[in-house]
């Protein structure tokens, strides 16, 4: 559609707005559009039709239903509505939930519920659309055809400006007998609802991890970085029966645990220093990581952010503010990485696919509107004066088609009074710290889940809708209804995700679930982000890389600013500088990557350094196997199998080969594997 319509003639996106549409259609033009006197001569009907000539083609059969439909309206004169007209309030659709086998027809059944009792079949004049067309076709009519594989669905019906959902389940034509699942350990409820999805798709998890391949991952995606060489060594040592949750329960009590969690959490809330200056962003993002190393309960945590007052020198959250200036703004923002929820897409038109409309989008920046700020707006870089934020009554929100003002009302939530005096932000996160709220703690946990799984149960990890349903619902449920009671602790919630038998499981696919990405069946392969691999060459080397502003041998997870200059950092996908939080990373592995690993001058700088790994241990007492031993160790948290020992020794008998130089090649050929990119 072109910018401003086609001759001035535009309606609204999703008919969003039927009071501008219906002055487009009747009125405006002169009228010329419709004619009451003599309907069938109007262009809207001779058009549509195609009598006369007509770029969109034709729309509607001439004496259709559709046809009679609009004939008779503007007969009418083109009413807008009846007096004490009922309202739309509900739409139901049948079959709802349903499983079926491959390549089924489902014919859908759409019934309109009005406010004055009454129901209406709308079938025929819904809109339908498939989330994934190879699970589901469907027709305008609302006949749906499935696909030729197993796997979930959602079928989306729009009428107006209700919005309901079918979802499809398509089972694997593999059935596995039921002691199958029956001898599979379960280490608490999030193996045995992972295991009953399975049962449903034909699924069977991965064999248990091995303790190395354990001890490599849960290290990495605890606290950042891969084990030390002699932290691996005991751990293999160990025979005991609960040496993985000892483990486990070390990580999440290690100092680095804050720093990686932090560096997370910058994607998600670190402002850009050209927008809000240096100092805010430095202020935050110590903010972030001391409220991390206390241990802070999320609820907590978002209750201090999203009520910040104050100098944007002195009081960290205030960066977010300072960032995200506007109402709108702010209250999109904290509806994406709080609940869940993407409104943003409402500012202008009414959601595609979900029940948010413009409405929505200004009820909930209306908590937001009352924030009152005095000083520099946008700060250079590092002179930017400080900007004073605080609570002053009476600000207020409007709708910028209806000039109406917007009563504060979260996503799906009713309005909320709030007291005179009162700091509507306050109450929205009462709101959302009510036990029975449908988002907050599900968005969080469904982002920890993520960071652990590389894929969320609800994907992507803010965008929670009818249209786009958890793989599975009954375990964020249940994690989230665990969090909640137990007092939103976020290293009780990691501590329970890295104890179960779903996440313990092998890499290694099997004969059922070679093709399945998103049902946690099996431990899914990532590229380790920017800081992180950086930080694993540094424990590899036992060489630090240099980072400006910041002390000898700190890590890459102490980098708090994006623009802090670092090539590495940038080839391997940290944030852009420039873009706006929240920041999404890119995890595919890129030739740039490769090509930087296998021809850095610093990286093989760092290997040869006279205090580095390779030139202590060639200059040990140790024989080429203690050597090879080690390296293995200090990379891939594993010892060398027969067929690598023997290949690795080799290489000190090369002609002209050093004990030296044949363990720097060593330790340079092992960081340049896929093994060494990856978690395990």
């Amino acid at each position: 559609a072109k910018q401003g319509g086609q001759n001035g003639f535009q309606l609204s996106i999703f008919a969003y707005d039927p009071v501008a549409d219906h002055h487009a259609l009747a009125h405006a033009g002169r009228g010329r559009r419709t004619l009451p006197g003599a309907p069938a001569q109007s262009l809207l009907l001779q058009k549509a039709t195609e009598s006369i000539s007509h770029e969109g083609g034709q729309r509607i059969q001439p004496g259709s239903e559709f046809y009679r439909t609009l004939h008779d309206w503007i007969a009418q004169g083109m009413p807008y509505s009846r007096e004490d007209e009922p309202v739309l309030e509900r739409l139901a659709v049948s079959p709802q939930d349903g499983t079926y086998r491959k390549g089924a027809k489902v014919e859908l059944r759409v019934q309109a519920h009005y406010s004055d009792g009454t129901s209406r079949d709308v079938t025929h004049l819904a809109h339908y659309q498939s989330n994934d067309p190879g699970i589901a076709t469907v027709d305008e009519d609302g006949h749906a055809t499935l696909g030729n594989h197993s796997g979930e669905g959602a079928l989306i019906i729009r009428y107006m400006d209700q919005v309901e959902v079918a979802r499809i389940t398509i089972p694997s034509d593999t059935t596995l007998p039921p002691e199958a699942y029956a001898e599979l350990p379960i280490h608490n409820p999030i193996d045995r609802l992972n295991y009953a999805r399975h049962k449903q798709l034909g699924l069977l998890i991965s064999e248990n991890c091995t303790d190395s391949e354990f001890l490599r991952r849960a290290t990495l995606d605890t606290i950042g970085r891969i084990p030390h060489p002699e932290t691996v060594r005991k751990f293999l040592a160990d025979t005991s029966a609960d040496k993985r949750n000892r483990y486990i329960d070390q990580l999440l009590g290690n100092p680095d645990w804050a720093d990686y969690w932090a560096t997370r959490l910058n994607d998600l809330f670190r402002p850009n220093t050209q927008r809000v200056g240096v100092k805010p962003v430095y202020l935050i993002d110590r903010w972030i990581r001391r409220k991390l190393r206390e241990n802070t309960p999320w609820d907590t945590f978002v209750r201090e952010l999203l009520t910040a007052t104050g100098s944007s020198h002195q009081h960290g959250p205030v960066a977010l503010l300072r960032d995200k200036r506007e109402p709108h703004t702010a209250g999109a923002f904290a509806s994406r990485i709080f609940l869940g929820v993407r409104l943003e897409c409402a500012q202008c038109h009414h959601h595609p696919s979900e029940k948010w409309g413009q409405d929505d989008y200004y009820q909930l920046a209306a908590f937001f509107g009352s924030m009152k700020r005095k000083g520099q707006g946008i700060s250079p870089p590092i002179s930017g004066e400080p900007e004073y934020w605080w609570f002053q009554p009476g600000g207020t929100v409007k709708h910028p088609v209806t000039d109406a003002v917007m009563t504060p009302t979260p996503p799906g939530g009713e309005p909320i009074e709030i007291p005179e005096g009162t700091d509507p932000r306050a109450a929205l996160v009462d709101w959302m710290l009510q036990k029975d709220n449908p988002y907050f703690a599900k968005a969080i946990v469904n982002r920890i889940w993520s960071a652990y799984f590389g894929i969320g149960i609800v994907e992507p990890v803010d965008d929670f809708r009818e249209s786009n349903p958890a793989s599975n619902g009954p375990i964020l449920d249940w994690l989230a209804q665990d969090f909640v009671e137990h007092g939103y602790d976020l290293q009780h919630l990691m501590r329970r995700i890295l104890r179960s038998r779903t996440y313990q499981s092998s890499s290694l696919p099997n004969q059922t679930n070679a093709g399945d990405h998103r049902n946690f069946s099996r431990s899914l392969r990532r590229r380790l982000p920017a800081e992180v691999m950086a930080d694993a060459i540094t424990t590899a080397t036992d060489i630090a890389a240099d980072y400006t502003g910041l002390p000898p041998r700190a890590r890459a997870m102490h980098v708090w600013n994006t623009t802090m200059p670092s090539t590495f950092l940038d080839t391997f996908g940290r944030p852009d500088a420039s873009a706006e939080c929240p920041c999404e990373r890119d995890p595919a592995p890129t030739i740039t990557q490769t090509l930087h690993l296998a021809n850095s001058r610093k990286l093989t700088d760092r290997i040869s350094l006279g205090a580095s790994r390779a030139t202590r241990l060639s200059k040990s007492e140790l024989p080429p196997e203690r050597i090879v031993e080690e390296l293995y160790l200090a990379t891939f948290s594993r010892p060398p199998t027969q067929a690598e020992q023997k290949a690795a020794a080799a290489a000190f008998a090369y002609k002209d080969a050093t004990r030296q130089t044949a363990t720097e090649d060593l330790l340079w050929a092992l960081i340049n594997t896929a093994e060494f990119m990856l978690n395990h």
